[in-house]
């Protein structure tokens, strides 16, 4: 791994670690590029990606998961790019329904209300078809990512997000599962409420037209990666409406019909100055 990616991957988990936020790291896969002319920007980032999932691993972090992220066209064509990307869930970034979230647990959190899909069969193939996912998914849930950003004042672009776990933060899950077929994914409504006062709204198919599309591609991407999805991975498929910044405080609802809500709550007080 060249030496510019394992500083890139050093200077991200530093502000994890340390709580402070740190400057954008494409400079430095730039660099690796000008070495690595065969290689493209996004398979480097997804190398700082990998070194640092690895890491926590061995730490003893469980990965549960992965969550899809960039499945607005809005934000696709703002970004330049024309397909999602993608980052690891562990098992600590899971939090409870309502549970107050420690406002250190997560850099500069923005919130978006998004479907999560349990799977209980393994996705191995390296092209899907629709009916293989519908066979392997045990139910959908409600959920809220807490997108976060290691990265000062969020000035990213493509390759600082994949790098930095694709800005992955906390998720909060509802607790009654569904059956799809007792859901419409594409029309299904979405408000996502700040103490009662709607803040976001949008429907399943802002998310590449249907969750399933995201869903499929990532199961595609990560057999391609040799790493496919497997019985009981969680899948945060995307966004269903614009994303809103969370203060101390803070208490947002989602609700997505047909599925329910649930709620992410944040503690009152900083815990840093």
């Amino acid at each position: 791994m060249h030496q510019a990616l394992i500083q890139a991957a050093d200077r991200l988990r530093q502000a994890e670690r340390g709580g402070l936020a740190c400057a954008p790291i494409r400079g430095l896969i730039a660099e690796a590029l000008a070495d690595e002319p065969a290689s493209d920007p996004v398979s480097l980032a997804y190398a700082v990606q990998r070194h640092n999932a690895q890491i926590a691993q061995s730490q003893g972090r469980r990965p549960v998961g992965r969550k899809i992220g960039l499945t607005a066209r809005s934000v696709q064509q703002q970004l330049g790019v024309e397909q999602p990307d993608f980052g690891v869930l562990f098992a600590d970034l899971a939090r409870g329904d309502g549970q107050p979230i420690a406002w250190d647990d997560c850099a500069q959190p923005k919130v978006e209300a998004e479907i999560a899909l349990v799977l209980e069969q393994d996705l191995p193939h390296e092209r899907h078809t629709l009916a293989d996912l519908l066979r392997a998914i045990a139910f959908a849930l409600p959920a809220i990512e807490v997108v976060g950003s290691r990265i000062a004042n969020w000035d990213i672009r493509l390759v600082d997000t994949i790098a930095d776990n694709a800005s992955a933060g906390l998720f909060v899950l509802g607790s009654r599962p569904v059956k799809l077929e007792q859901l419409d994914l594409v029309g299904c409504g979405m408000s996502l409420s700040l103490r009662g006062e709607p803040v976001s709204t949008g429907a399943g198919a802002a998310c590449l037209d249907n969750p399933l599309n995201a869903a499929l591609w990532l199961a595609d991407t990560m057999a391609r990666l040799g790493e496919p999805l497997r019985a009981g991975d969680i899948l945060l498929t995307g966004a269903l409406g614009p994303m809103v910044s969370a203060r101390p405080g803070d208490v947002f609802t989602a609700h997505i019909q047909g599925l329910g809500s649930v709620s992410a709550a944040f503690a009152a007080q900083e815990a840093r100055p």
